[in-house]
């Protein structure tokens, strides 16, 4: 194993190295001209997503013109409930949608076949371990079971989520139920990419922000700890980034609540508090997407806040969320460069 490729690894086990290394979420998007052209010739988003050659090509470009730490499976987090029939779809300009589901929807979900149906996106897994650089971390990934609740449950993305917390208070019984077989799919999900590849995966909690503390308690940190738990049973050398979007102060004791290796931070997280979670171990961030898109100052001002504050403890530098389709990859091109020549 190369050094490099080691580089993500040993910061996953808490050691500090500077520069720390780098990638960005949603680096393999449409903010790059040559994902436009292959996402057209894909045909629908799904498309995309399960065809190993499109898939293959989409996570190397970024790779290829950054020369990134680590490259991210190109998936997405709702193909656990495409795979439990839920109809999942992507409309142009309306995002995610699928059947929403009730009580007796719940009750009959069979979580049978489910990484059998997704055998597509392992041999991108296992394509791409072999067509990656011999230095680049390979990640797979899923979303939490929050999060993918809430979109089986509303049958869409909604500003605050609120008919997936209406449900949960309503129906206690039926969403414990969907937020563990959620758990226990999605970690056998994660243990099938690491066996086709995977390095190392991350499980996305993006709606972790809109619960309250028993709530998080309930939602967020009970299932992911079982997720890591499965995993860890199965491959006990497992690394685990869990990236909880929006939890502000509850991340306090995420990482010794779920067991998780590294903890992803949103670009609301206050880097003094930060720097007291990176006592524990690893966090990856947390730069906020706008100052990419702004570029010049404000794109240097925030890589270099972070890396005064963060850059003596284990990092992995990115951003708070996902990159957006506005940002330049030049100015990526500059992010990169202005974090690779930073030395503690």
């Amino acid at each position: 194993m190369s050094e490099t490729r080691r580089k993500i690894m040993r910061v996953l086990d808490g050691e500090t190295l500077s520069p720390p290394p780098i990638w960005l979420m949603r680096q393999a998007g449409r903010y790059l001209p040559e994902y436009r052209q292959t996402r057209q010739k894909a045909g629908s988003f799904l498309d995309l997503c399960y065809s190993p050659d499109h898939a293959v090509e989409v996570t190397l470009q970024p790779i290829r013109r950054y020369g990134f730490d680590a490259a991210i499976l190109f998936s997405d987090i709702l193909v656990i409930p495409d795979a439990m029939k839920r109809n999942v779809r992507f409309t142009e300009g309306h995002g995610p949608e699928m059947d929403p589901i009730d009580e007796a929807g719940i009750a009959n979900l069979n979580d049978e076949e489910i990484v059998s149906y997704l055998k597509p996106v392992l041999e991108t897994v296992s394509r791409l371990r072999a067509e990656l650089p011999s230095e680049t971390t390979l990640l797979g990934f899923c979303g939490a079971p929050w999060t993918v609740a809430t979109y089986m449950i509303a049958g869409k993305g909604t500003p605050d989520q609120a008919p997936a917390r209406l449900f949960a208070y309503k129906h206690p019984k039926a969403f414990e139920r969907l937020l563990m077989l959620l758990a226990d799919v999605s970690a056998d999900y994660l243990v099938a990419q690491i066996d086709a590849g995977a390095d190392a995966v991350q499980i996305f909690d993006s709606w972790a922000g809109v619960l309250g503390e028993r709530e998080f308690a309930a939602y967020a940190v009970k299932p992911v700890a079982r997720m890591i738990a499965s995993i860890r049973a199965q491959r006990p050398r497992a690394k685990i980034i869990a990236f909880a979007k929006g939890a502000g102060y509850l991340l306090k004791d995420y990482r010794r609540k779920t067991g998780a290796d590294a903890i992803g931070l949103d670009w609301s997280v206050p880097l003094e508090f930060a720097r007291d979670l990176q006592k524990d171990g690893a966090v990856q961030g947390n730069l906020d997407p706008m100052r990419v898109v702004a570029g010049g100052r404000a794109l240097e001002e925030g890589i270099d806040e972070i890396l005064e504050k963060l850059g003596n403890g284990p990092l992995i530098f990115n951003l708070g969320h996902g990159i957006t389709p506005q940002a330049d990859p030049e100015n990526v091109r500059l992010l990169v460069e202005r974090v690779r020549g930073s030395r503690g």
